[in-house]
């Protein structure tokens, strides 16, 4: 008998278009042989079921079901292709793991830990993972710029803290720069975290569980057309994205053992994508994503292809791990 699978896509952030590009991709390579693949909208304003005419059918908040003629479907999994908040920060997690519906993330701690940078870096650092040095500001609080360059010098990145593919994020060059950019930071999360410059190769690493064994995929090499791998580098083809990366041997070798010790540490679940700068030879964790993109353009299923792993067979190993849990 076909198993439902809903695939959750949109969410509440600035990232819900490239969301909704994902969860397209999903849906189209899921195989339609083994399961009944269900298009879910999860918006600010509405939770609905988009049938294959386009139609919007509600879903049901207190038991995640939808009515189809008649007919209420329940899931027997949830495919979570949602960036950003709720999907990546915890929520959807704890409330799919209320319900008793298995679902292809990590569990809620583990994306609520992870989509917060500061909290990620602090629980990492004890294990020997290193990180830029690093400069934290809430909103409201008093900002003293001349304080923040001593610590993490100039240039310096301003990030908001809980916020994905790279939104609100700027490099800032001189002093009169980081005011502005701790606005464009705020615009987007009320908590943000400045980071000293890290001068080197940037990698980006995926790694799953595959088949039951934790798998570190084919590493990529970002090399950035503007100042940095900003939105337009990663989703308007402003950068290379270069499979495998053009690094050492032995740099390979570090950052392949630092991300699955990193996955590990984390006790992560279904897919990761964590980024790294190399400086004098060693990786710089700069943050981990757990639901990373899944559209065309995206660094994941080109390291997955890489390693021999279809998107067919990518995502229908995330749905039989799910049901392990």
């Amino acid at each position: 008998m076909k198993k439902n699978i809903g695939v959750v896509m949109g969410g509440y952030s600035s990232e819900y278009q490239i969301s909704l590009k994902s969860g397209d991709v999903v849906c189209k390579h899921l195989d339609k042989e083994k399961y009944n693949i269900y298009k879910i909208h999860l918006l600010k304003d509405k939770w609905i079921y988009i049938t294959e005419n386009n139609e919007e059918i509600p879903v049901n908040k207190g038991d995640f079901s939808i009515t189809v003629s008649g007919e209420k479907v329940t899931f027997d999994c949830i495919f979570n292709a949602i960036h950003g908040t709720p999907g990546e920060d915890g929520y959807l997690q704890g409330y799919l793991e209320l319900l008793e519906i298995p679902h292809t993330s990590c569990p809620m701690y583990q994306a609520g830990l992870t989509f917060n940078k500061r909290d990620c870096l602090a629980a990492l650092k004890p294990f020997g993972i290193k990180c830029a040095t690093s400069y934290y500001i809430n909103k409201g609080q008093e900002i003293n710029e001349s304080e923040i360059i001593e610590k993490v010098g100039l240039p310096c990145f301003v990030k908001a803290n809980k916020a994905g593919s790279s939104f609100g994020i700027s490099k800032v060059n001189t002093k009169e720069q980081l005011l502005p950019a701790i606005e464009v930071s705020f615009k987007e999360d009320d908590e943000i975290i400045i980071e000293s410059f890290l001068d080197g190769t940037e990698v980006s690493v995926g790694v799953i569980t595959y088949k039951g064994e934790v798998t570190v995929l084919p590493i990529t090499e970002i090399v950035s057309e503007n100042d940095f791998f900003d939105y337009e580098a990663k989703y308007q083809g402003k950068s290379q994205e270069i499979t495998p990366a053009r690094i050492s041997d032995d740099m390979t070798q570090k950052v392949t053992e630092v991300a699955k010790k990193v996955y590990e540490i984390l006790k992560m679940k279904g897919f990761s994508r964590s980024e790294y700068i190399f400086v004098g030879g060693e990786p710089y964790l700069l943050e981990v994503n757990t639901i990373p993109g899944m559209t065309a353009e995206s660094i994941l299923p080109q390291q997955a292809a890489k390693a021999g792993i279809s998107l067919n067979d990518l995502f229908d190993n995330a749905i039989e791990e799910a049901f392990k849990k």
